[in-house]
């Protein structure tokens, strides 16, 4: 009798090595497409950055703002193999200047997270409601 197995290359690898590695957490959750995917804008002043997110809300996501990164996450809730206050997925992005976190806003439309953030030359963490 043939038995066809089903093998995650990447649960494999973490499996193979023994302890959490995030390279590939971070791999093998982009394969199973639970990484929303992103498009980014950026001219001199400001940089826009378009994340879909079909079935989620404003509720489910969380948005804090760096000097010069944004990190994008869902709400940790109770996930099958993750530890109890995890987010399922978590997407930081480095921007290539200072943002001016006073002038940032968030807007969710139709399964689409957009994020406006005008360029800066202060300092400072500030997070950012979503509408």
């Amino acid at each position: 009798m043939n038995t066809i197995m089903n093998i995650d290359p990447w649960g494999f690898l973490d499996d193979l090595l023994g302890v959490p590695n995030r390279t590939f957490q971070a791999m093998r959750a982009r394969a199973a497409g639970r990484f929303p995917p992103v498009n980014v804008f950026l001219d001199d002043n400001a940089i826009l950055i378009d994340l879909q997110l079909p079935g989620k809300t404003a509720k489910d996501v969380t948005l804090a703002l760096e000097p010069q990164a944004v990190v994008i996450a869902d709400k940790p809730a109770a996930v099958e193999g993750k530890e109890p206050g995890q987010p399922a997925w978590s997407r930081r992005l480095d921007l290539p200047f200072r943002v001016n976190a006073d002038k940032a806003n968030a807007k969710f439309t139709n399964g689409i997270l957009r994020i406006e953030l005008p360029k800066t030359d202060k300092d400072g963490v500030k997070h950012i409601t979503i509408k």
